[in-house]
Formats: structure tokens, C-alpha cells, sequence
């Protein structure tokens, strides 16, 4: 056999068995530093976005994700262990957690997780008073979560403060974005999930920073109205879908810009802030001027004083914002 002939062969001899200890070695498993390099920058936008401790989100997607190494991260992008809920609508995936089968939240990209872990902390009540906590506060926040029922398991919190602590990501509640990332930009839009890759990459591209200074009232984002705004514009600014704002508002889509001094930009809660348990009714206040002052949901108001929508109240009316009237 000729030279030639022998060197074909052991080229395609070394091509199959490289290839068959290619099949047979495993997965590369992310350590919590390769992951922490490589999400740390989404978790600080989105305490930019939403005030959750940029410390929190990463320590909260390393335990539940395994470093992202998870059956569930893999198979659904889902890094935070978030179930379905009555109020999902989204795609699931079942995986045996604290009983068999249970239905977890399956999402196109990792970004679409980070978003939704964001807005579920925000939007349940059970999870308000975290935000009345300062942003540095892990240690509050990770007992907090615990005693919200974020997690079954008692250690949780010290589960929490131990990754925090050892790669010490409480650093990351500094807000130490890129200097290029911290400066503002003119009509970015903010963070939503409708801005992730249809393609399944994660797009770490968004600007958290609006043209409207984002101005807190009971934990919950809004804007104060300027000459030249109009419903679409503030939401094309905040990425939030044509309906999303006048549902967060309590608006008719027919509602009239120019009557409201201020727009909130996420959902309301279902209460007022825990200092503000009563309302008294001041002349010429409706029931829906005082659902915005307090920043919550009017139908919870109504509610708690036993009314319905179209109802008027009068001045040294008394309005419960917490509870529901006797």
C-alpha cells in the first residue's frame, strides 16, 4: 500500500475517534463566576428598572439555576424556579420539584426570565413591603422572600446571603454598569420582553434609562406628565404594549391625556402603602384621583369600601386603602 493510501487512512481513523471522544465527553458545567460574568450586567438594568437588588436577582438565579447547569434552566430558560400560577399564559414545562410533574414557566431566551422574575416580585402583594427596603438591604431582602413564601426551603435566606457574601455581589447594588451603558439616551426603550431575539439570543442591548425621570409612589414606577406627551409615545418609550398603559391607570382607551398630571408605567398594587391605611375624601377628589395618589388598583378601592365604578364620593368621605370596610 502506498504511502499516500496509509496517510488517507490514519487522517479519517483520527477524525472518528476524535469524534466519538467529542460525543462521549460531557457538557461543560458554568461555574457561579462564569455565570455571574456573564448575567451580571441584566441583573444590575433591571434594578435600575424595578429596585430589586441587583445582589438578590443573581444569588436567586445561581441557587435555583444551578449556575444556569439546571434541567429546568436548560430545557426553559427559566433561572428563577417560577411556577405557572393561575395568571400565566406563557409556554410551560413540567418538572418534578416539591411534588412530581409540577408546571414551571418556560420562556424563548434568558432575558424573557430575568424580565419576568422582575415583574412577578413586583406585581404580587405579597412582596410590597420588600420595596419599602433600601436596594443595598440583601440580608432584608433574602429573609423577606423567605417569609413571602418565595421558597419552601427554612435556609433559603442563608443560602441567599452566602453566595451574595462570597462572591460578594452586594457590590453589584453600587449600580456599577459600563460608563457607555450609565449614560441616558433619547427614546430607548426600557427592558421588556418583547425585546428579546425572536432568533433565542439574549439581547443585553436595552437602556434602562427613559427621557421621563421614573419617580417611585407605593413601590411602583410612574412618570409625571410633560407638554407634548401622549399615550403612545410614553408607551413606545417604556416598551409597554398600546393597552398596557390605560390598564395600569384605570383608563378608558378614550381617556384624555391632559387630565392626568401623572402615568404610572407598571401595574399598580392591590393596597396603599402600609402608612396610609384611610383616606379622607377632600372637595372635588374622585375615586379614581385617589386609586393614583396612593398607587393602587381602583377595583381594590372600590372593593374595600364596598362601591362600584361610577360612584361618587363626597368631601369628609372616609376610604379604606388597605382593608376592606366593615
Amino acid at each position: 500500500m502506498s504511502k499516500k493510501n496509509w496517510d488517507v487512512r490514519l487522517i479519517i481513523l483520527f477524525l472518528v475517534v476524535a469524534s466519538q471522544l467529542s460525543a462521549q465527553a460531557p457538557a461543560r458545567k458554568y461555574s457561579s463566576q462564569d455565570y455571574i460574568d456573564q448575567f451580571k450586567d441584566l441583573a444590575i438594568k433591571e434594578m435600575e428598572r424595578v429596585r430589586i437588588p441587583a445582589s438578590i436577582t443573581m444569588a436567586q438565579a445561581i441557587l435555583e439555576s444551578g449556575n444556569g447547569n439546571s434541567d429546568l434552566a436548560k430545557r426553559s430558560n427559566n433561572h428563577f424556579g417560577i411556577k405557572c400560577h393561575g395568571d400565566w399564559k406563557g409556554k410551560t414545562v413540567y418538572h418534578d420539584d416539591d411534588s412530581r410533574g409540577e408546571c414551571f414557566r418556560k420562556y424563548k431566551t434568558v432575558y424573557e426570565s430575568y424580565i419576568d422574575h422582575s415583574d412577578f416580585l413586583v406585581t404580587k402583594q405579597r412582596y410590597a413591603f420588600l420595596f419599602d427596603l433600601k436596594v443595598t438591604d440583601y440580608k432584608g431582602w433574602a429573609h423577606g422572600l423567605k417569609k413571602a413564601g418565595y421558597a419552601t426551603d427554612p435556609k433559603y435566606p442563608k443560602r441567599l446571603i452566602d453566595i451574595i457574601e462570597r462572591h460578594q455581589l452586594y457590590e453589584l447594588d453600587k449600580g456599577t454598569l459600563s460608563a457607555k451603558e450609565s449614560t441616558p439616551k433619547v427614546k430607548e426603550p426600557s427592558p421588556r420582553p418583547s425585546n428579546a431575539s425572536s432568533s433565542g439570543k439574549d439581547n443585553f442591548e436595552i437602556n434602562p434609562y427613559t427621557t421621563h425621570s421614573v419617580e417611585y409612589n407605593n413601590g411602583i414606577q410612574y412618570v409625571n406628565i410633560e407638554e407634548g406627551d401622549s399615550f403612545e409615545s410614553i408607551s413606545q418609550e417604556f416598551g409597554l404594549r398600546s393597552w398596557e398603559i390605560f390598564h395600569y391607570n384605570d383608563l378608558e382607551s378614550n381617556a384624555d391625556i391632559a387630565q392626568y398630571s401623572k402615568l404610572y408605567v407598571q401595574r399598580k398594587k392591590g393596597k396603599a402603602h402600609r402608612s396610609h391605611s384611610v383616606h379622607t375624601v377632600k372637595e372635588g377628589e374622585t375615586l379614581h384621583y385617589i386609586s393614583q395618589k396612593y398607587g393602587m388598583k381602583l377595583k381594590k378601592l372600590l372593593r374595600f369600601n364596598n362601591l362600584k365604578r361610577g360612584d361618587k364620593v363626597q368631601a369628609g368621605d372616609q376610604l379604606f386603602l388597605r382593608n376592606k370596610k366593615r
